[in-house]
């Protein structure tokens, strides 16, 4: 099965656009996961913040914790809303791109890629 780590903005100014970012993230990895692929995303996180307590987790304590999910994953699929203003997906596609890990911007390119790594 591809495991795919679905990318994108998640903070934001106001709560609004948050929910925005986690909804458009849940969904795609949704989408993901009925077309037989492996999703992780970050989004899902928000359970260990709201079980969590002052000393645990922190930002950067999610940053390792997706990084390491990252850097299993066979491909990386980003929400491109709201890209442009979010330095973690930058940086996600970044170390994906250090790691030989293709980056796709759409459903279609990605199962493309799934195709390929079935016929193998």
């Amino acid at each position: 099965m591809v495991k795919v780590y679905v990318a994108g903005a998640y903070s934001a100014d106001n709560a609004i656009k948050l929910f925005g970012n986690m909804r458009r993230g849940m969904q795609l990895a949704m989408k993901v996961f009925q077309k037989g692929m492996a999703p992780w995303t970050p989004w899902f996180d928000y359970h260990f913040g709201l079980m969590g307590d002052d000393k645990f987790p922190k930002v950067h304590d999610f940053y390792d914790y997706s990084l390491a999910w990252l850097e299993v994953s066979d491909a990386v699929l980003v929400v491109p809303e709201n890209v442009e203003g979010s330095k973690g997906t930058k940086r996600e596609i970044a170390r994906a791109e250090e790691l030989g890990i293709p980056v796709f911007w759409s459903m279609k390119e990605l199962l493309k890629f799934k195709k390929t790594q079935e016929s193998e």
